[in-house]
């Protein structure tokens, strides 16, 4: 079977460099990393009482990793203000953690050479579990102020809805 139906002839593998990140409806600004989703699902071992030589093995629970995000350092108040839903000082006895919308649904959408969208995963009832304002600061470093967080998951999927794009083939001007 052909790795990509639509385009038979590509034979590379998608690129991990042209991505976005989608919450509330729209785009993220400066995401430059994201962490790969991950599930794992335990394995239980049982046995018939009459078969004392030998196991099975069943699947038990599985567990979604929490999934972490870089991007420079802004003016763009995104990360700042959800990671402030699960945790605020100074809000008062009982106000720190805003119960009505801390949990958010995220789209993941990876592009492919040509800037089209080839697949894209929902990530659902996500919320902060880290937030980091800045990375280390260092006068003698010549490098992006990266701040980063981390996002646990009730879970994701592929989105079906995502189709393989047919890809355009390249045109020589010259032609």
């Amino acid at each position: 079977m052909a790795q990509f139906t639509v385009n038979a002839h590509r034979l590379d593998p998608y690129k991990n460099f042209k991505f976005r990140l989608k919450w509330d409806g729209r785009y993220v600004a400066g995401v430059s990393k994201a962490s790969a989703l991950k599930r794992t699902t335990e394995a239980i071992e049982h046995r018939a009482g009459g078969d004392p030589s030998s196991s099975e093995m069943s699947p038990g629970r599985s567990k979604f990793e929490g999934v972490t995000l870089e991007r420079g350092v802004t003016h763009d108040p995104a990360f700042e203000q959800w990671a402030n839903k699960v945790w605020r000082i100074n809000n008062g006895m009982g106000k720190e953690v805003s119960l009505k919308d801390f949990r958010k649904d995220i789209t993941l959408e990876i592009y492919n050479e040509a800037g089209q969208l080839a697949i894209a995963y929902n990530l659902y009832r996500c919320w902060v579990s880290e937030y980091q304002a800045t990375a280390e600061l260092d006068a003698n470093a010549n490098a992006v102020l990266i701040e980063s967080m981390k996002l646990e998951t009730a879970g994701w999927e592929r989105d079906q809805n995502v189709s393989e794009p047919d890809e355009p083939s390249f045109i020589d001007p010259a032609a």
